[in-house]
């Protein structure tokens, strides 16, 4: 659906600090499903019933390895952005993880106060 005309989204707000700790984090799906993660931490901005082609902010992003991610690496899981109906069907939908990596990310930052 477009936008009316003069009323834009505004853009997705970055965090590069908050992008950093993703990163530093292990893979959600990795974790939580006790699959072994061969390949670095990235960081996903979720696609899931977006609704637009707008990139989400930043402090919504989670840690996904290569193989949940994008699959150029580890091509031994199910990559999101190249099987994102069989990736839901495993995993659900990628934003509910949100809230489990903004609490890590938040435990984090509580530890090195």
């Amino acid at each position: 659906m477009k936008e009316p005309l003069g009323q834009k989204q505004p853009k997705a707000k970055k965090d590069p600090a908050y992008l950093r700790a993703v990163r530093s984090l292990p893979c959600v799906i990795c974790e939580a499903f006790g699959e072994r993660q061969n390949s670095p931490t990235t960081a996903h901005h979720w696609i899931m019933g977006r609704g637009s082609a707008r990139k989400t902010p930043d402090g919504q992003a989670i840690p996904l390895c290569d193989g949940h991610h994008q699959g150029t690496f580890d091509t031994s899981k199910t990559a999101i952005h190249r099987e994102p109906d069989a990736w839901r069907e495993a995993y659900g939908v990628d934003h509910d993880w949100t809230a489990v990596t903004q609490d890590k990310i938040e435990q984090m930052e509580a530890l090195n106060v």
